[in-house]
């Protein structure tokens, strides 16, 4: 865009005025990322910028939708009436911050069929984790204390995200994750602390089978991810892929040795020199092939999502008629 206002040679006066607005423009929105300021959406934004935002929004809001359905398994099986209570209000907190981050990203131009259609068709991901089976009771404490202990560390500096609708959203999806993750420790706690021989060792299978897959939802290594540098610079992300990844294990370590559970990582351990744990290999093998559509449950999660979109069609169609019905008396009003 800036090369047509440089070019020599004969050239339409509209077009070189276009492209100098577009650079002051710019420079004006690159002068406010510097300074901290939010981006709102009716603000002038590069395109590159909004795309991002779309991508990462949206894959954000699939994640939310699609990882109800390991939880949802387990809701007619939950072994008492206060844990039934407690994943129900679990699961619709997640439909809401689907809610929440689809309306983020609508006001960047995009709708909610076309980010919908997007994942049904498989255009659009949404987090590798989610496409892991949910095999005992136990893996449900797992998924809240390792998986939504993974999305917080994620998550929290996305309050800080230059896009403020995003930023906003992610303020109260944070708080609800919190206390996600607190009540999966709590439920592994009293599994630990009061339960039988068996349902420690269900504990610790379900740690062993999700350990890695929590490490792999922070994407990519940085090397490895294209996207990251740009989404820095423009304080979409305030921290790369590997740093949120070297927190999460900090943080996770002391928390495992509380549980009495021990972490399937024989190379895990403390480094003085560096203040952090070193941990082992990724298999980035496995990520890759889950991201593409391999995983244990991928066709499973997504013809569930197909089917339900499928079978809720007549509620929207009658929420459509009966808003065209009422559209007279309001504008009568």
């Amino acid at each position: 865009m800036y090369t047509q206002a440089m070019s020599v040679g004969p050239q339409d006066q509209a077009t070189k005025l276009e492209s100098v607005e577009d650079r002051q423009r710019n420079e004006a929105f690159e002068s406010r990322i510097d300074e901290g300021d939010f981006i709102e959406a009716k603000d002038w934004m590069p395109e590159h910028y909004r795309k991002t935002l779309v991508r990462q929004i949206s894959q954000h809001a699939h994640s939310e939708i699609v990882g109800m359905l390991p939880e949802g398994n387990w809701i007619t099986r939950a072994p008492t009436l206060k844990r039934k209570a407690i994943l129900l209000a679990k699961v619709q907190d997640e439909g809401g911050h689907g809610l929440y981050l689809y309306s983020a990203a609508e006001t960047l131009g995009t709708s909610r069929d076309q980010m919908l259609d997007a994942l049904h068709t498989g255009k659009a991901k949404y987090s590798s984790i989610f496409n892991y089976p949910t095999l005992t009771w136990a893996d449900i404490g797992v998924v809240g204390w390792l998986v939504d202990g993974a999305a917080i560390m994620n998550q929290v500096p996305l309050c800080r995200c230059s896009y403020g609708p995003y930023a906003r959203a992610m303020i109260r999806i944070c708080r609800e994750e919190s206390f996600h993750q607190r009540q999966g420790y709590e439920s592994l706690l009293t599994m630990m602390r009061d339960g039988t021989d068996a349902q420690k060792a269900m504990v610790q299978d379900a740690v062993n089978r999700w350990w890695w897959p929590s490490l792999m939802m922070f994407g990519p290594a940085d090397k490895d991810s294209p996207n990251s540098e740009q989404s820095m610079r423009w304080g979409i992300k305030r921290l790369t892929n590997d740093e949120l990844r070297q927190k999460f294990v900090d943080a996770t370590v002391p928390q495992a040795e509380l549980l009495g559970i021990t972490l399937p990582d024989p190379d895990l351990k403390w480094n003085a020199e560096r203040e952090h744990h070193d941990f082992g290999a990724i298999d980035w093998n496995e990520f890759w092939r889950v991201v593409g559509g391999n995983g244990p449950c991928n066709t499973e999660r997504l013809q569930a999502r197909v089917k339900a979109w499928d079978d809720g069609a007549w509620v929207r169609d009658a929420a459509l008629a009966h808003a065209r019905k009422r559209a007279p008396e309001a504008r009568a009003a």
